[in-house]
């Protein structure tokens, strides 16, 4: 019978060595034992030493491509990635409106890891009205929960709070990722909160690596991938933890600097896990 099998989406650009993106959200999907599929919003000449350029795609062209899928497939989860600007957002955000593709997953991308800022204004305050009310679940950094709250997240109870504030804009469930880029650190405490009321810390160990690329996008594709297989939120957001833990902890030789992470290791490390 067809679209029997789990299909999800991302929506998302992709980067030209496959260590972020859409590519990290693909490989994800696949190792999850779901069939993934993509609307393109920009490709990226990068490579491990950075970004060299960007193109974005028409907006008309991202209309066909929901076209297109909800034509054919059935969805069952979608995530979005990297969204350049307000109009590419609203644009999105009309189509996941239009058609019903599951649980959305929105990996808020304003800023990197180590707090540096991808996203202009009038950007992010359409991803504050547009996006993050459709939002199953919501995977912010540390620095990107800063910046939609507009405090300073110093203290356990200041991240309580922002995740709290997360929640009250609209996204249902929250999962506020913790920091990476402090030397002395030898542990990574995420916070989740659910849409239940129940909340609790996801501690997994500090990895002092390059090999971090696609971490995030990873995390909230595995997340989507096991809410398009049905499961519970919490028990996909606790999957993703250790899915990504593993492909952290097991490096993978590809580039010289910044290098990906190794989502296969989990076929090896975690087998139960597939």
């Amino acid at each position: 019978m067809a679209n029997e099998f789990p299909q999800v989406l991302t929506i998302a650009g992709v980067d030209s060595d496959g260590s972020a993106g859409a590519q990290a959200d693909l490989h994800s999907f696949f190792m999850r034992g779901t069939y993934g599929t993509l609307v393109l919003t920009a490709a990226v000449a990068g490579n491990s030493y950075g970004i060299h350029d960007a193109a974005l795609l028409p907006l008309d062209f991202i209309d066909h491509q929901f076209d297109a899928l909800a034509d054919d497939l059935k969805i069952r989860a979608a995530k979005t990635g990297m969204l350049a600007n307000a109009d590419m957002i609203k644009t999105v955000a009309k189509n996941l409106k239009k058609y019903d593709f599951g649980p959305l997953v929105l990996d808020p991308v304003i800023s990197t890891k180590h707090g540096n800022l991808l996203m202009e204004a009038d950007a992010f305050e359409t991803l504050k009205a547009e996006l993050i009310p459709l939002a199953t679940v919501i995977t912010p950094n540390f620095y990107e929960a800063e910046h939609l709250t507009g405090q300073t997240l110093d203290t356990e109870a200041a991240i309580i709070d922002a995740a709290e504030q997360i929640h009250a804009m609209g996204a249902k469930n929250v999962v506020l990722k913790g920091r990476h880029d402090q030397a002395t650190q030898t542990e990574v405490r995420d916070y989740v909160l659910l849409d239940n009321g129940k909340a609790f810390w996801l501690t997994g160990p500090y990895y002092p690596t390059d090999r971090k690329n696609g971490t995030g996008d990873s995390l909230s594709a595995v997340i989507t991938a096991e809410l398009g297989k049905g499961a519970a939120v919490e028990d996909a957001i606790r999957i993703a933890k250790r899915f990504v833990d593993t492909a952290i902890a097991n490096e993978i030789a590809v580039g010289h600097q910044f290098g990906p992470i190794n989502h296969w290791a989990n076929t090896l490390v975690q087998p139960h896990l597939i």
